[in-house]
This record gives C-alpha cells, sequence and structure tokens, in this order.
C-alpha cells in the first residue's frame, strides 16, 4: 500500500512557499519610494523618467502664479508649500491632473530666470511624462506676455 499523501501535502505547500517569495522579491525590487520634486517621498516603481525642467526668463512670482494656475485649469491643487524663510527661492506644490499625481517646483535661478520642474505620477505609482508635458505646456501657456 503507497503512502504518499503526506509528502505531496508537503511539496504543495513548499512549492507554494517558494513562488510566494519570488513574486514578494519581484515586488521589493520593483516598488519603493522615491523622491519627488518638491522634496516629499512617494510609493512607486522607482524606474523610469518622470520628471521634466524647463526654464523662463521670468521672475519667480510670475512663473509661481503661471504654475498654479496651469494646475488649476487641468486639475485640482492639494498642498502648497510656501516656505517662511525669505531667502528660500524655491516653491513648491502637488495636485492631481487627469488622475493623476503632479508635483511642481518653481525655483530661482538668478532675480531674472526661473526653473520649473514637473514631476507626474499615476495612483500605482508608474511614470506618466506625457501628463508632466501636458502641464509644462500649460505653465508656457499661462505666463503673462
Amino acid at each position: 500500500m503507497l503512502d504518499a499523501g503526506g509528502d505531496f501535502v508537503w511539496t504543495v505547500a513548499k512549492m507554494k512557499m517558494n513562488i510566494f517569495a519570488a513574486f514578494a522579491g519581484i515586488v521589493l525590487v520593483t516598488a519603493g519610494c522615491v523622491n519627488t520634486v518638491s522634496g516629499t517621498k512617494s510609493p512607486a516603481i522607482w524606474f523610469g523618467r518622470d520628471y521634466l525642467q524647463n526654464r523662463y526668463e521670468r521672475p519667480i512670482d510670475q512663473v509661481y502664479q503661471a504654475a498654479v494656475a496651469a494646475i488649476k485649469t487641468d486639475g485640482v491643487l492639494l498642498t502648497e508649500y510656501i516656505p517662511h524663510d525669505t531667502t528660500n527661492s524655491t516653491l513648491s506644490f502637488y495636485g492631481k491632473v487627469n488622475d493623476r499625481n503632479v508635483w511642481v517646483r518653481v525655483e530661482a535661478v538668478d532675480p531674472k530666470i526661473t526653473e520649473v520642474t514637473v514631476q507626474a505620477r499615476t495612483k500605482f505609482g508608474d511614470t506618466d511624462i506625457d501628463v508632466a508635458h501636458e502641464v509644462e505646456t500649460e505653465i508656457a501657456l499661462q505666463l503673462p506676455r
């Protein structure tokens, strides 16, 4: 009489554990936290370019107002970070555009030149360079002539 039932159950359980361990390893390698352009961290898939930068020959106030207007035109503004330190020439905010997370940093390179960095990710943490480009274009269109 063959009694292989106990060994078979053990083998299946071990295979399931190995498959789960491999899946967990893949998730840990591909998912994690990324730094956002506003200085925060966000859970995301870490590989892939997710930001665009552009410089404008305008003062920081004009560019910041245009960036806020661009986010409000295409989506919703959720968080604004304006430092109390007057020597800090970096402003940033976070919003949602087309159900994507969008972070924007506006930084004065010098009194006449301002750099804007736009970062966009899906709600699952994948990169979305198309939305970042859309917001960057809308910022340029919002700047006064």
